[in-house]
């Protein structure tokens, strides 16, 4: 086959794309309640044992996926405004969380 610079350019447009894309399919790490910013904000995976006399604002039944700051469709893990590039537990509760409107 010869080669073009048509093709040259619709292989590199394809590949650039693909780059693109790719980091995006990576999964995104968990957040670690060792995790300084996740430690000054009182975040834990299970919202069971948030320590109430630290974080007097907890209430039962609050949790990261009933939190506005919880950007995914799945109560188990999802993403979180404040912690970008990482994944929280649904279960979860930080100092931080604000009823989900609606």
């Amino acid at each position: 086959m010869k080669s073009t610079r048509r093709r040259f350019m619709a292989v590199s447009a394809v590949s650039v794309a693909s780059l693109v894309t790719s980091k995006v399919a990576f999964a995104q790490p968990m957040l670690e309640e060792s995790a300084p910013q996740a430690v000054a904000l009182g975040y834990v995976e299970d919202a069971a044992n948030v320590d109430t006399a630290k974080f007097a604002k907890y209430q039962k039944g609050q949790v990261c996926s009933n939190c506005q700051l919880y950007t995914a469709k799945d109560d188990k893990v999802g993403a979180c405004s404040i912690f970008p590039g990482k994944l929280v537990a649904g279960p979860g509760w930080c100092n931080l969380w604000v009823k989900k409107a609606g």
